[in-house]
């Protein structure tokens, strides 16, 4: 961490450049106390909290880290939905890396204990929580599993185990990833009363539950109907029914949707009637189909198409579409009413891929028509033309 970069007239230059970064890169830094690199890391850092923590950018003198650390940290949005789920005053963040979590947890316990085991990332995270004021927070440079070997118990344990190896390669099982969680929760429960894990989106729900234990609550948490992680809600006692619970942030009105895995609902079929829904990204992670029809009421169009059909419209997490009409999926069909025309193309259990219709029946892309290439509950094959209902 080179702190000339906090300088006044540097910090001018970082947060009013507005120039070409590689030109900056190969001119060299005007500044003979910092390096091109400093700079760009600043400039860089700026650019990306515009996207995913604006908040910093209110703050003076904060310090940014290398552009790999800020991709792979939580946005302001994911923070403060981990903030809510928190309980009790003493938290631990075993994997605190640059420390955006462990802010927001902070606003919401008395105390946090942060861990990490990188000191450029521990001198980073303690000057930006002493500018962001927040002085509940203790900063430990050191492996946060070392408080399984003291007597200290917390009311919530944090952990975002690393999905790359040692020698930088992706992992997907828990088992895999660094610190291993499976290996170490039962240490882990006898030291609080909330174990909350973030994984990647990409991990297997079934897959997960079969590596952790005592897991009551599941969190798919999606961001602009994009899935950002999940959290997973482990608790000392074993209980006897696991919760999903859904939620897609958006910038207007947050979407939730909650369900009990493993319990029995019926799903109702039916050809399409006057609306048409389809779930956003959190619901289709959780696998909540035949739970989404049994609770709102809705029909489902075939058992491996994850649309609805209603004759009322009504409230749903996703997106809603007023059905123009149902067109048999023939050549005869679509040379006559499809081929040629502009519109938003979606395929739902279809044999064939967006990129193949899109070429194969000269389909311009964009417009306020939205073609939906589906299968329903007889096998047939059609195209539902829809426009969007907007919220």
């Amino acid at each position: 961490m080179n702190t000339a970069v906090l300088a006044p007239h540097i910090q001018k230059f970082i947060k009013s450049y507005k120039g070409d970064l590689s030109k900056l890169a190969f001119s060299g830094s005007p500044f003979p106390e910092v390096t091109v690199q400093d700079l760009l890391q600043q400039i860089e850092g700026r650019l990306k909290a515009n996207k995913k923590l604006d908040y910093l950018l209110e703050v003076d003198d904060i310090y940014f880290p290398p552009k790999i650390n800020l991709e792979q940290t939580s946005s302001q949005q994911t923070a403060l939905y981990k903030a809510s789920l928190i309980i009790g005053e003493e938290l631990a963040d075993v994997t605190g890396g640059l420390g955006i979590d462990t802010f927001h947890f902070s606003k919401n316990t008395k105390n946090v204990d942060y861990f990490e085991l990188n000191e450029d990332l521990v001198t980073i995270a303690k000057h930006n929580f002493d500018k962001l004021d927040a002085p509940n927070i203790s900063v430990v440079n050191g492996n946060g599993l070392a408080l399984l070997n003291t007597e200290k118990k917390y009311d919530t344990i944090y952990i975002d185990p690393s999905r790359r190896t040692e020698s930088k390669q992706k992992v997907f099982f828990l088992n895999d990833c660094l610190p291993n969680v499976p290996k170490h929760i039962d240490e882990l429960l006898n030291h609080c009363t909330l174990l909350m894990i973030k994984t990647s989106p990409m991990l297997d729900i079934q897959v997960g539950l079969q590596e952790l234990k005592n897991v009551s609550e599941i969190h798919v948490v999606a961001v602009n109907n994009e899935v950002k992680e999940l959290l997973w809600l482990c608790k000392p006692n074993a209980v006897a029914h696991v919760q999903i619970k859904t939620i897609n942030i958006k910038n207007s009105e947050n979407e939730c949707f909650n369900f009990q895995l493993n319990t029995v609902s019926q799903s109702t079929y039916s050809s399409p009637s006057t609306y048409l829904y389809e779930p956003n990204a959190a619901i289709l992670k959780a696998g909540g189909f035949s739970h989404i029809s049994d609770k709102k009421g809705l029909f489902k169009l075939h058992q491996h198409t994850h649309l609805f059909t209603s004759e009322m419209l009504m409230d749903f997490p996703g997106r809603r579409f007023k059905i123009v009409e149902v067109i048999p999926y023939s050549k005869k069909e679509m040379k006559a009413n499809i081929a040629g025309i502009k519109a938003n193309v979606t395929t739902r259990n279809f044999t064939e891929t967006v990129a193949a219709i899109r070429k194969k029946w000269k389909l311009k892309d964009g417009g306020d028509t939205y073609l939906f290439f589906s299968t329903l509950h007889d096998n047939s094959k059609v195209v539902i033309k829809c426009e969007k209902i907007k919220d």
